[in-house]
């Protein structure tokens, strides 16, 4: 076994070692700084092979290569970015994004201990409609986590939604070589093994199988021990059943749910996160109760009075609400104003937003449309709808969203503004201007990583007569998330628009 690589050392002639952050049997994960970005925080995941011979090494490198690609087509916000993958001597590594915050895991731990008590049945469902998009997203992708659990979860202060970390991608592969290996036999069970005992489904952990329904029986068992503040063997009974049910205060209907999640048999459960997203919804829906899907999640606010039963806390929740709706009407005749005076957004198409939003995303709405509209004061309505429409978790969710504001557009908006990119396009500098170039390399750098310069001057190199507009789409289309292909696209247009 490779020694644990020490603090201070560099990696790759970049990545200084500052501290270990974790190990496990497949190897371990440092807290680096990149010396070539000012000393920006990174992680780095070393994956150490059980047998270091020449024979098996090139396998575990090949392999690594395949499944690095596999990582890197990967771009979601709630996902901590691909940046590299790297080899030295015997050693492997990956290196991403690092996400600062709290696992569950840690703010369950903190909350049981000032406030004695688990999350609510609001709170998990809010968690659970908020990563339901993220497994959507990747099981679209054909990959399967395989390592959902609190300790994989992270709320980062600076958004307000959980990120999933630690894939269990390459590892899985890695074992699959080993056990493939006939000198290995006698460890074919222990390498099999990918995954968290008592959250990971009896496929994965007895067979090595996993498919998207295993990732939503983690999930399912990930949010029973935020609901009872209890850790999985705690939960099953001698003959491996589960029995959670009176250890959390929670409706029938969410019961049931779970308990599907959780199924020993997957043909059992639900096979697709949107079935369970859709399910949620609905339930809340039919009850006239969605405002609680908006609870506020996370590190506890000590000065706001803590709901002690349910009806206490959907009270709660209405009065916030009606704070906030309030506060945006007060500021919305200013609002209209400003944004009526620069790109014609009427006041009617305003409050149609901000109540179709609300609709979708509770009384964040007005926030979400607020900060939108500060943060890119120049937005035209259709731009408008698609920066709203990428914020809404839920891909269907969000082009339901898009189509109703479609109907309004088409009544109201003036023919010259059906095509804004290509009216716009004659406002562009040249292609080989700098300040694009370096524009656009900026920009791409934040939803594909590093990669991005390569990106950009492959597409030059291969096409040296490309005009603006067409380089840009050519990078649109590198982009492997298509809402957050268009939000590029929308960065480009508000940069370089006449």
């Amino acid at each position: 076994m490779l020694a644990e690589i020490q603090p201070g050392t560099l990696i790759g002639h970049r990545y200084l070692i500052n501290k270990l952050l974790g190990k496990g049997g497949f190897g371990r994960t440092y807290l680096v700084y990149d010396t070539q970005r000012f000393g920006e925080p990174c992680v780095l995941k070393e994956f150490v092979p059980p047998n270091t011979s020449e024979r098996l090494l090139n396998k575990y490198r090949d392999l690594f290569e395949r499944e690095a690609k596999v990582l890197y087509q990967i771009n979601h916000p709630q996902i901590p970015k691909f940046l590299a993958w790297l080899t030295e001597q015997e050693r492997l590594f990956i290196l991403q994004e690092y996400i600062e915050g709290q696992t569950y895991s840690q703010l369950l731990r903190d909350r049981q201990s000032r406030q004695k008590k688990p999350f609510s049945e609001a709170e998990v469902i809010q968690w659970l409609l908020e990563l339901l998009p993220v497994l959507d997203y990747l099981h679209q992708l054909n990959i399967i986590h395989r390592d959902i659990a609190p300790d994989n979860v992270i709320l980062s202060p600076k958004q307000s939604k959980p990120v999933l970390i630690d894939f269990g991608i390459v590892k899985q592969k890695v074992s699959e070589v080993w056990n493939a290996d006939p000198e290995n036999d006698q460890y074919s069970v222990m390498g099999s093994v990918v995954g968290k005992i008592g959250y990971s489904p009896p496929e994965q952990l007895r067979l090595g199988q996993c498919y998207p329904c295993s990732d939503l029986y983690a999930l399912g068992v990930s949010a029973i021990v935020l609901l009872t503040g209890k850790m999985p063997n705690l939960l099953l009974d001698p003959a491996l059943k589960w029995q959670w049910r009176s250890y959390a205060k929670v409706s029938p209907q969410l019961s049931e749910i779970l308990e599907k999640m959780i199924a020993e048999n997957p043909l059992d459960r639900y096979q697709l996160a949107t079935e369970v997203f859709d399910e949620l919804q609905g339930f809340y829906r039919s009850q006239g109760e969605s405002h609680l899907l908006s609870a506020n999640f996370g590190v506890s606010q000590p000065n706001k009075k803590e709901p002690t039963d349910r009806n206490g806390e959907i009270e709660a929740t209405k009065t916030e609400e009606a704070e906030e709706n309030k506060l945006w009407k007060q500021q919305l005749p200013d609002i209209k104003t400003n944004i009526e005076n620069t790109r014609g957004i009427d006041s009617e198409f305003l409050e149609f937003c901000q109540q179709e939003l609300t609709s979708f995303v509770g009384p964040f709405a007005s926030v979400l449309l607020k900060n939108t509209l500060n943060q890119f004061p120049q937005l035209t309505p259709r731009e408008l709808v698609e920066h709203l429409a990428v914020a809404i978790p839920h891909s269907q969710r969000s082009q339901e969203f898009r189509n109703r504001a479609q109907v309004l557009l088409s009544k109201t908006e003036k023919p010259q503004e059906t095509n804004l990119f290509q009216d716009a396009v004659t406002s562009f500098p040249a292609a080989n201007d700098p300040e694009f170039l370096q524009y656009c390399r900026k920009e791409l750098v934040s939803f594909v990583g590093p990669f991005a310069t390569v990106l950009i001057e492959d597409t030059i190199a291969n096409n040296p007569n490309i005009t603006p507009e067409q380089l840009v789409e050519i990078l649109v289309a590198k982009i492997p998330h298509q809402q957050r292909a268009q939000e590029f696209r929308n960065r480009i247009q508000i940069k370089f628009k006449g």
